[in-house]
């Protein structure tokens, strides 16, 4: 390992992340009884220009009166290119900034953007003698802020996690896709002809390189890497493959953009009873190891080195705090 070491982002369980209109108060109960692990609380996409305000008093009142369950609770305010936004930092933070866990920043082009969150945050929280820790989750979902994303995740202590817009990113680099999230027929290779004079089609992950870029700038920076949103909502099955993809590129998270997407997102980013069985046996064989003074460690007839450790032990870092949610 280097030298340089990495300061983890506060623990947090962050598997499902449900989005959450401002502008409809009558759902705040409801997502707060679900089983995502964080609700961000939306004034920007969901949110039409003329009810900007209403939303932005709906969840002021919100954050104080309901009881959200123990649950992360995230503000997502309007990006940095629109007058919403100052009055989002002041206004939330100010009036109910002691039930605010999370302030999630979007369309984050620049390392300067977080500095400019940072200093307005603080000094609210300074002036209102306030000591609860807000954390921000930072949208990438510009050409702009990918290309800068290693400066964006270093910008402040309070940055959590990293998080992959892919419809506006899409947008941003001209992609000839009107979906959000998801496979596109158009993103294929052809195989060579084989024995059959035919060819094969294979589709590719054409988000595969945004989302690998996202997980190696936030681990970097000891944040969380979190995936978007899929946008079909009557797609399980491919909800359910890009979550387990984003998942084995080392994402923590994706979000919910409709309440019937949580369980499969949950699923998908919860450890399964037989990998927290083989983590545990994979340290077992290590403890059996070191006290009889061998140097190799083998499991199954597979060699186990510090990698398989370390990971291991992520992994049931991560059973233990959902045992402790239940």
């Amino acid at each position: 390992m280097s030298f340089h070491t990495i300061d983890p982002a506060p623990a947090r369980l962050n598997r499902c992340e449900l989005a959450v209109p401002g502008n409809r108060p009558e759902i705040f109960e409801k997502a707060a009884r679900s089983d995502a692990d964080v609700l961000f609380l939306d004034l920007e996409d969901s949110v039409p220009p003329d009810e900007k305000e209403n939303a932005r008093r709906n969840i002021i009142e919100a954050l104080g009166d309901i009881d959200w369950n123990n649950k992360s609770v995230s503000v997502r305010i309007n990006a940095f290119d629109t007058h919403y936004a100052y009055r989002d930092i002041v206004d939330v933070l100010e009036q109910a900034g002691e039930h605010v866990d999370l302030i999630m920043l979007p369309k984050a082009g620049t390392a300067s953007d977080i500095y400019a969150l940072d200093f307005l945050t603080t000094s609210i929280q300074s002036a209102k003698g306030r000591t609860n820790h807000i954390g921000f989750e930072i949208i990438i979902e510009t050409a702009l802020g990918m290309s800068n994303i290693d400066e964006i995740a270093a910008a402040s202590p309070r940055n959590e996690s990293l998080h992959f817009g892919v419809a506006d990113y899409a947008a941003s680099t001209g992609a000839r896709s009107t979906n959000i999230g998801g496979a596109n027929p158009d993103y294929a290779i052809l195989s060579d002809v084989d024995d059959t004079n035919e060819r094969r089609r294979h589709l590719g992950d054409m988000w595969h390189y945004a989302l690998s870029r996202l997980v190696v700038a936030a681990r970097t920076n000891g944040l969380r890497p979190i995936d978007g949103p899929f946008g079909d909502i009557t797609d399980a099955e491919g909800l359910t493959a890009t979550a387990k993809r984003v998942a084995m590129l080392g994402c923590e998270g994706k979000w919910a953009i409709h309440p019937s997407q949580i369980d499969a997102v949950n699923a998908a980013m919860t450890p399964s009873k037989s990998d927290i069985k083989q983590a545990e046996r994979i340290l077992k064989a290590l403890k059996d190891a070191e006290r009889e003074g061998r140097g190799a460690v083998t499991l199954d007839g597979k060699l186990i080195d510090r990698v398989s450790i370390r990971q291991a032990e992520a992994l049931l870092a991560k059973a233990e705090q959902l045992s402790k949610r239940k």
